[in-house]
């Protein structure tokens, strides 16, 4: 019996990854073949199944991707070979999102469907701008109208008697082109020309956009500024509530536009709080955590635990590797009684703590001096050190431990390499000035960007980018590079290069 097909028409939101449902990525994680729109998220997109099939529909001003009726096909034919499909759409799929005509064609195929419904533009967008679509005070009623209709169009859909004053707030989609014809219809059917109105483009995304006015003056306004789509067009006395409630705009790192240079595998924290606080992380890895092919070394000190002293840890990605290479062998956590664990900084110890241990030592200063400091009374001679970390690291830890009359096995479990691939796009715009800040979380960050951005753009760069550093070492690499170093983090940390950030836009604002 061959497997059946079924498409879920999925609402992917506004545009802000965070707001897209929990039931949405669930769909995705499933997804055989995905069919996705222009405004939908890469971060979106990065939550499907990744051995599905993407294919690229998007609709953009007088262009298409794909006709809407070979859409309509191509759904069919997929699911028709058995595939789950994810039809995703940005916003809802059943709100000027053509999801009720995709719906009926494939039923009328006998093909299963269901609707994962998303959060609207036509309220999410002017909520990130600090706008209510509804107001006690101003108005219960509201009207999502399609701006797309064209000017000279013989039948209207838009009955623009009734809109114009029939509902308090009037949200427009798709309608900055049409902006001046539909500013002019409704004036023309009673509504006063000084009502306000705002144009929000990328609605809650970090580069969001905002323009208020009347009915009178908003077209001239977007044309003077070069106004584009896509943006929601909000009419109604609510918006005059804006800027008493705009909260994205007051974000610390509102509209700075940050390069994360981390290994793409663990920049997503950076990537989270510079996003929580309003900015717009970049992210360009320079490096890829590579655990080393051959680690045998470290399998002989696995087996051979009960005789170290101490473990030191000077990376998460130290620890991910050790246990992973600890469960590989079938070797219990138990195995580690007895053994003092040193842990470099928070990071690392909050690692090692979720794997079930008690770390005995994390120094006030994260960095191989700060261990040193804090061990030296607590390390004796002839003590056995196990130092699992990367290759190519400092070598003042072990040769200071060896000076103590230690015995330390150093077992390289990893090494950070250059990636293989970089978004030309983005190597641009940091050539030409284009970002804010850019942050370095270690040395070898800062060499390989360096090989990728080309050693003769870095006094452009110096001249158009603050540079921020997570500590004094990796400070130090950057200024031998050429690197005019504005930031240096106060506490080794990813919170600490972003609170040194905060109090950099803060000092500049």
């Amino acid at each position: 019996m061959s497997k059946k097909g079924f498409v879920y028409l999925v609402g992917a939101g506004p545009g802000d990854p965070g707001l897209f449902t929990l039931k949405g990525a669930k769909v995705l994680q499933k997804a055989e073949v995905v069919v996705y729109d222009r405004l939908v998220s890469d971060k979106i997109l990065a939550l499907a199944n990744p051995e599905a099939e993407f294919i690229y529909v998007g609709k953009e001003s007088s262009h298409h991707a794909l006709p809407q009726e070979k859409i309509n096909e191509l759904l069919v034919k997929k699911a028709s070979e058995g595939k789950v499909v994810v039809r995703l759409k940005g916003g809802d799929p059943f709100l000027f999102g053509r999801g009720g005509e995709e719906a009926l064609y494939v039923k009328r195929h006998g093909v299963p469907f269901e609707v994962v419904p998303g959060i609207t533009s036509a309220i999410a967008v002017p909520a990130y701008a600090g706008i209510p679509v509804t107001h006690r005070d101003a108005t219960s009623t509201l009207a999502i109208i399609t701006g797309h209709e064209k000017p000279g169009k013989e039948e209207s859909s838009i009955r623009w008697e009734n809109i114009a004053t029939g509902a308090g707030t009037l949200v427009f989609l798709m309608g900055v082109e049409n902006l001046r014809f539909i500013c002019q219809k409704l004036m023309d059917n009673g509504r006063s020309g000084e009502t306000p109105v705002a144009l929000v483009r990328w609605g809650t995304l970090p580069y969001q956009e905002v323009l208020t006015g009347t009915l009178a003056d908003i077209a001239h306004k977007a044309e003077q500024s070069n106004f584009k789509p896509p943006a929601v067009i909000v009419v109604g006395e609510v918006v005059s509530l804006r800027e008493e409630l705009k909260w994205v705009e007051d974000k610390p790192l509102w509209g700075k536009r940050i390069v994360v240079t981390r290994a793409r595998a663990q920049a997503s924290l950076l990537s989270e709080k510079i996003y929580e606080l309003g900015g717009e992380a970049i992210e360009f890895p320079t490096i890829a955590i590579k655990p080393l092919s051959d680690l045998h070394v470290l399998h002989n000190a696995l087996y051979n635990l009960e005789h170290y002293n101490w473990i030191i840890f000077t990376s998460v990605n130290a620890v991910e590797i050790f246990f992973k290479e600890m469960k590989g062998l079938k070797l219990d956590i138990r195995e580690l009684k007895g053994v003092n664990i040193c842990a470099i900084g928070p990071a690392t110890r909050d690692k090692l703590e979720e794997k079930g241990l008690i770390v005995d030592a994390v120094p006030d200063e994260y960095r191989a001096e700060g261990i040193l400091s804090l061990l030296q009374p607590k390390i004796k001679p002839g003590d056995w050190v196990l130092l699992p970390r990367a290759k190519g690291a400092r070598s003042v830890l072990p040769q200071t431990l060896h000076a103590w009359g230690a015995h330390v096995n150093e077992v390289y479990l990893y090494e950070a390499v250059p990636v293989s691939t970089v978004s030309a796009k983005t190597r641009e715009e940091i050539i030409k000035g284009r970002v804010d800040y850019i942050t370095f979380t270690s040395s070898s960050t800062v060499s390989n960007f360096v090989k990728i951005i080309g050693r003769e753009n870095i006094p452009s760069i110096n001249n158009n980018t603050r540079i921020a550093c997570i500590g004094p070492i990796t400070a130090e690499t950057a200024a031998k590079e050429g690197f005019k170093v504005q930031l240096v983090a106060g506490e080794y940390t990813i919170d600490g290069l972003v609170n040194v950030l905060v109090e950099d836009a803060k000092a500049l604002s």
